[in-house]
């Protein structure tokens, strides 16, 4: 991971957020750089920043026993990356690996946490912001584990 030249521009991530809010999270944000083939985390490891994607590609695989790490999702431009650091016990559940040169805005989970806890107001703009993502990504699942398991065959 590399730190890129300081990026002024306004992030376009995270739309819900009011101008306040997003400005305050994009303090809190380092831009960051990763090479293809890079390791942004791996399964089991202290999950203590997310991500918010700007550029690029990032695979989450997970470990199969028997078959290795096994990709199961794609993410790209405008996805949150990191979702670990929300509950405890703060370990990421996947690996995530940069599929080709990703720029991101890496937020450390303390910091924010604590932003959360001392302006609930804050922190409940920033929960909702995200989980309107993460449902978002639920609904693709599920369509995805339609398709997987449509049977072609029945009307």
């Amino acid at each position: 991971m590399t730190t890129p030249p300081e990026d002024t521009r306004t992030p376009i991530l995270l739309p819900e957020l009011g101008a306040a809010d997003r400005q305050r999270l994009q303090r809190m944000s380092t831009p960051v750089t990763f090479e293809a083939g890079e390791y942004i985390f791996r399964e089991g490891e202290a999950a203590r920043s997310c991500w918010l994607l700007r550029r690029g590609r990032v695979l989450l695989s997970t470990s199969v026993p028997g078959r290795g790490d096994v990709v199961i999702e794609t993410l790209s431009d405008g996805d949150v990356l990191g979702w670990s650091w929300m509950q405890p016990p703060h370990v990421w559940s996947f690996g995530a690996l940069a599929a080709t040169a990703t720029e991101a805005w890496k937020i450390d989970a303390a910091t924010l946490r604590a932003a959360a806890e001392v302006d609930p107001a804050f922190g409940y703009a920033v929960t909702r912001a995200l989980s309107g993502l993460l449902l978002d990504r639920l609904l693709a699942t599920r369509a995805r584990l339609l398709d997987l398991y449509s049977n072609p065959g029945t009307p």
